[in-house]
């Protein structure tokens, strides 16, 4: 395949295909992480459905929803904010893991 060459004319159409490229990455990254992190809720809510099985329904919900969206700066918020919100539900739920070990400790020392 031969170098692409970039004249003026041709730059626009090449940003917009390394951009929307790049997002798309970033957007298949993001949902990656999502499932690994659904993994973790291994419980099931008051109905009976695992919450790995809803929160992923939800989140591909959320990715279709948003597939249309074509402004730039509305998909890189739409990236930034989810991106924010499963690292906070990761930090959160390693907290709550640790404590829970910790406990776990302390009442297994304490029987001896």
């Amino acid at each position: 395949m031969p170098p692409t060459i970039i004249t003026p004319s041709t730059t626009i159409r090449t940003a917009k295909h390394f951009q929307s490229s790049t997002t798309r990455k970033e957007a298949l990254s993001l949902y990656r992480e999502i499932l690994r992190t659904t993994k973790a809720f291994h419980w099931c809510d008051p109905t009976g459905t695992p919450w790995v099985v809803r929160l992923r329904r939800e989140a591909r919900n959320e990715f279709d929803a948003s597939k249309q969206e074509r402004d730039p700066l509305v998909i890189a918020r739409m990236l930034v904010t989810g991106r924010d919100c499963v690292q906070q539900i990761q930090i959160k739920f390693n907290e709550a893991d640790r404590a829970a070990w910790e406990r776990i400790e302390k009442d297994s020392t304490r029987r001896f």
